[in-house]
C-alpha cells in the first residue's frame, strides 16, 4: 500500500468512525436511565482471598478480561492509559519497562534485581526480558501500588502487575476474531472450551503480523518496527471433588518482530532528514551472521510456562493452595545501535533465562480473623550476552578519532567515509572488528511469609504482614575483545578478559513488614492507611580492570534499595454502585536509590545515586450512566525525584526516568440495543501524560534533548453484534489523530555521543469479525 493510498485509507476510515460514533452518541442519548438493581461490584485476590475491591486496603487498579475485550486492550503498554501511576514502555518484546509510580524496572543484566513484581497466574516472572506476553483470553488484571513484599515477594520493591488467564469451564464455550488493518496488518485469536464434571480443558490462541512502520531503505534490511507473535495456551482443570481444584495451564509464546527503530539525529539516511518520524537507513553489520547468529535486524524471542496450581478446601476455615511453576526465555535482538547507514555502534543482546518457583499457602477464613501464611522457594539462572562489531576506521571516524583527516563521519549525499584504505596505504579496504562481553546470574531465594487481619469491630480492620527473604547470589562476568589493528587497543573502552569468567558470591536476607488499618465509615465508604516496607537487593555487580598483575575481577556490591511507604485513601460507592471512586496519597522514601547508568561502551549497569523521595496523588472514577453507558476517568500526579543534595553527585534534584508529573486518562464503553437481534458496541480511550525524561541525568547527550513533551493519545472502537447469531463487526483505530511521540531517547548511541531516538507507533486502523459459539 502506497503512503498517499494509505493517507486515503486512513481518512476513510476516520470518517466512518467518527460518524459511527456520532451515531452512538445519538442512541445514548435517547437511552433508558440507570438499573434499579445494584450494579455488580468488582472483586480481586490482591490480598489471596476474593474481595470486593473497596475492602482492600492497599490501592489497586483492576480490570476485568471482558473490560478489557471492550476497549479492544491486547498489548500490556496500553494498560498504561487506563491506570494512573502506571506507565509501561515497549521498545521491543526483549525490551519493556515497568514503571509503577515513578520506579522504573527494566534492566537487561542478569546481575540485577526487578522492582516491579510482575506476575502470571500467580507466579513471579519479572526478569525484564522474559517478563513481556500477549494479553489475551484473560480473566483479570491487578495493578497493586507501594511496596507489597508479603502478598508479591521481594520483586514488588514499589508495586505488582498481576495477570490471570482464564480457565476451563464444564459449558462448551468457542470464539474466533479475525482482523485486518493497515501496514498488512492480520490477526487471528480465539478460544474453545468445555468438558464433564471433573475434567474440563481450554486452548488459547492469538497469531499477528503486521509490517513495519518506520521505512527502513538500507539494503535487504526490513522496515522496522513489524511484528509477528503467536500465542497458544492449552489448560486443563481437574476437580477429583468438590474440595480440590487442580489447575495445568501451559503457555507458549514466540516473537520474531522486525526490530527497533534507533534514529540519528546528527547524521541523515541517504536523501532523508533527520526526524525520528521519517525514514531509516539501519544497515546492521556484514558480520551479522557470524558475530550475531542472525543477519537482520529484530526480534527473535521464545518464552515457555508451565503452571501447577492446587487449591485444596481442608475445612470451611483452611484453604491449602500449591503454585509450582517453570518457566525460560530465549531472546536475541540484533539492532543498529548507531541508527545511521554507517558500520558504527551494530550490537546485538541474547539473553536467556531459566527459572523454577514453588510457593505452599494456608489461608484460614473466620468472622473477625483471615490470615494466610506459607513459605517459597525461587531458582534464576540466566545470562546478557552483548556481542559488538564496526568497521575500525569507521568507528574512529565517527567518535572523532581521525578528526586531523578532516573526514566527517558521513558525507551530506549519505555516503559513508571509509578510511581504511588511506590509513592503510592501500593494504586494506576493510578491518572488521569485532568482540564481546557477558553478564550471567544466578539467584536463589527462600522466603517465609505471613499475614492477619482482624475485624477489631466491625467498622475497624487491621492487618500486619511479615516476608522473611534469604538470598544467594552468583555474578559472573567475561569479555573478549582484541586489540585494534588501527588503535592497538580494544576500541570500546572493555578491559577483555580473553573470555575468562570471573564471579563473585554473596548471601543477604532481610525482613519486610506492612502495615494497614481499614475504617468503614459506612456501608458505601471506607478509609484506609497503610506503611510498608520494600526492597530491592543488593547486586553483586562483576565486571574486569587492570592491575600489575594484568586483569582481574572488579566486584562492586551495590547496596540493597530500600523504600518504605506512607499511603491514604479513601474507596467509595454509592448504594447501586452506579458511582465508585477512590482516592489515595502516598510518600515513599528511598535510601540507597539504585539507577541504571552506561558506561562508555554502552553497557548498562546499575549504580547508588543515594536517596530519593516520592510524594504522589492517585484517582479513579467509574461512572454508570445509564443502562447502556458507562464512564471512568483517572488522575495521578507524582513528584519522584531524587533528593537534591550534594552527596547525590549529577543526579541530585533530578526526576526519575520515564515518569511524567501528571497523567490522565479517560473511557467511555457503550453497548445500546438496536431492536431486534443487534446491538451496537462502542469505546472510547484519551490518555495524556506530561513530559517525561528518558535518562536519569535530565540532560541532553551531544547537543540533543532526550526527553519528550506532553502527549495526548486516542483510541476508539465501534462495531455490531447480532446476539442471536454471536457474531460481529468492529471497526478500530489506535492513536486515532496520528500524533507524532518519541517511546524513548538516548539508548545506547547516547553513551558514544550519538544519541537515538525511537518513535511511537502512527495511527492504526482496522476491522475485525467475531464470531461466537455456545
Amino acid at each position: 500500500m502506497t503512503y498517499s493510498t494509505q493517507k486515503q485509507f486512513k481518512k476513510k476510515m476516520l470518517s466512518s468512525l467518527v460518524l459511527a460514533s456520532l451515531a452512538s452518541g445519538a442512541f445514548t442519548v435517547i437511552a433508558a436511565e440507570g438499573e434499579e438493581a445494584a450494579i455488580e461490584r468488582m472483586t480481586v485476590t490482591t490480598q489471596k482471598r476474593v474481595q470486593a475491591i473497596q475492602d482492600v486496603p492497599v490501592t489497586v487498579s483492576a480490570f476485568s478480561g471482558e473490560m478489557l475485550e471492550h476497549l479492544g486492550i491486547a498489548d500490556l503498554d496500553v494498560l498504561s492509559d487506563i491506570t494512573p501511576g502506571l506507565v509501561i514502555q515497549e521498545q521491543s518484546p526483549n525490551n519493556p519497562g515497568f514503571v509503577i509510580r515513578g520506579i522504573t524496572s527494566d534492566s537487561g543484566s542478569a546481575q540485577a534485581s526487578p522492582r516491579v513484581s510482575v506476575y502470571y497466574n500467580g507466579t513471579d516472572i519479572s526478569r525484564s526480558r522474559g517478563s513481556y506476553f500477549e494479553l489475551f483470553d484473560i480473566e483479570r488484571v491487578e495493578v497493586v501500588k507501594g511496596p507489597q513484599a508479603t502478598l508479591f515477594g521481594t520483586a514488588a520493591s514499589v508495586g505488582a502487575l498481576s495477570v490471570t488467564t482464564r480457565k476451563p469451564q464444564e459449558e462448551f464455550e468457542a470464539a474466533v476474531t479475525l482482523g485486518a488493518g493497515n501496514f498488512s496488518a492480520k490477526n487471528v485469536n480465539g478460544f474453545i472450551t468445555g468438558g464433564e464434571e471433573k475434567v474440563q480443558g481450554r486452548l488459547a490462541f492469538t497469531y499477528k503480523e503486521r509490517d513495519g512502520y518506520v521505512d527502513n531503505i538500507a539494503q535487504n534490511q526490513p522496515d522496522l518496527h513489524g511484528i509477528e507473535r503467536t500465542g497458544i495456551r492449552p489448560s486443563l482443570r481437574f476437580t477429583p471433588n468438590e474440595d480440590l481444584t487442580v489447575d495445568l495451564v501451559y503457555n507458549y509464546e514466540k516473537n520474531n518482530d522486525t526490530g527497533t527503530a534507533f534514529k540519528s539525529r546528527r547524521f541523515a539516511p541517504t536523501g532523508g532528514d533527520t526526524s525520528p518520524y521519517s525514514f531509516v537507513e539501519a544497515s546492521g553489520s556484514p558480520l551479522a551472521q557470524q558475530v550475531f547468529g542472525k543477519s537482520d535486524l529484530g526480534v527473535e524471542r521464545t518464552v515457555k510456562d508451565l503452571n501447577l496450581t492446587a487449591n485444596w478446601d481442608l475445612s470451611e476455615q483452611w484453604q491449602l493452595t500449591s503454585i509450582s511453576a517453570k518457566r525460560s526465555f530465549d531472546s536475541l535482538e540484533v539492532f543498529d545501535a548507531d541508527g545511521t547507514q554507517a558500520w558504527f555502534l551494530e550490537f546485538a543482546e541474547d539473553a536467556v533465562g531459566d527459572q523454577f518457583s514453588q510457593e505452599l499457602r494456608l489461608n484460614y477464613s473466620g468472622d473477625k480473623l483471615n490470615s494466610f501464611f506459607g513459605v517459597s522457594y525461587f531458582d534464576e539462572d540466566g545470562s546478557q550476552l552483548v556481542p559488538f562489531s564496526t568497521e575500525e576506521s569507521v568507528f574512529l571516524n565517527c567518535i572523532g578519532r581521525l578528526a586531523a583527516l578532516n573526514q566527517p563521519c558521513i558525507n551530506p549525499n549519505g555516503t559513508v567515509n571509509i578510511l581504511t584504505p588511506v590509513l592503510t596505504e592501500g593494504l586494506a579496504q576493510v578491518l572488521p572488528y569485532q568482540g564481546s562481553y557477558q553478564n550471567f546470574g544466578e539467584n536463589t531465594a527462600f522466603s517465609i511469609f505471613a499475614d492477619m487481619s482482624y475485624a477489631v469491630t466491625e467498622q475497624l480492620e487491621l492487618t500486619a504482614g511479615l516476608r522473611y527473604v534469604e538470598e544467594d547470589k552468583t555474578s559472573r562476568y567475561a569479555s573478549n575483545f582484541a586489540n585494534s589493528v588501527l588503535a592497538k587497543a580494544p576500541l570500546l573502552p572493555v578491559v577483555s578478559t580473553n573470555g575468562q569468567i570471573f564471579s563473585a558470591e554473596g548471601s543477604f536476607d532481610a525482613w519486610l513488614p506492612r502495615f494497614n488499618a481499614l475504617y468503614r465509615l459506612n456501608e458505601q465508604l471506607n478509609v484506609y492507611a497503610t506503611i510498608s516496607k520494600g526492597r530491592r537487593s543488593e547486586v553483586m555487580d562483576v565486571g574486569s580492570t587492570n592491575s600489575a598483575a594484568g586483569v582481574v575481577p572488579r566486584v562492586t556490591e551495590i547496596p540493597a534499595e530500600y523504600i518504605w511507604n506512607y499511603e491514604a485513601g479513601i474507596k467509595g460507592s454509592t448504594a447501586n454502585n452506579e458511582l465508585r471512586y477512590a482516592v489515595s496519597m502516598f510518600y515513599q522514601d528511598y535510601q540507597n536509590f539504585q539507577v541504571s547508568l552506561r558506561d562508555d561502551a554502552g553497557n548498562t549497569y546499575t549504580a547508588n545515586a543515594g536517596n530519593a523521595k516520592n510524594i504522589g496523588i492517585e484517582t479513579e472514577l467509574s461512572v454508570t450512566l445509564t443502562d447502556h453507558l458507562d464512564w471512568f476517568a483517572n488522575l495521578a500526579w507524582i513528584d519522584a525525584k531524587i533528593d537534591d543534595d550534594s552527596s547525590n553527585g549529577n543526579l541530585a534534584g533530578n526526576r526519575f526516568r520515564l515518569q511524567p508529573e501528571y497523567t490522565a486518562g479517560t473511557g467511555l464503553m457503550h453497548s445500546y440495543e438496536l431492536g431486534g437481534e443487534y446491538q451496537l458496541n462502542s469505546s472510547l480511550i484519551c490518555s495524556f501524560r506530561s513530559d517525561i525524561f528518558f535518562e536519569e541525568a535530565n540532560a541532553p547527550v551531544a547537543g540533543f534533548d532526550i526527553s519528550q513533551g506532553a502527549v495526548q493519545l486516542t483510541s476508539l472502537r465501534v462495531g455490531l453484534e447480532n446476539t442471536q447469531q454471536h457474531w460481529s463487526v468492529t471497526l478500530y483505530s489506535s492513536n486515532l489523530f496520528d500524533k507524532e511521540y518519541l517511546v524513548d531517547a538516548g539508548n545506547t548511541g547516547g553513551a558514544f555521543g550519538f544519541p537515538s531516538f525511537i518513535p511511537g507507533a502512527p495511527a492504526f486502523f482496522g476491522i475485525e469479525f467475531t464470531k461466537s459459539f455456545m
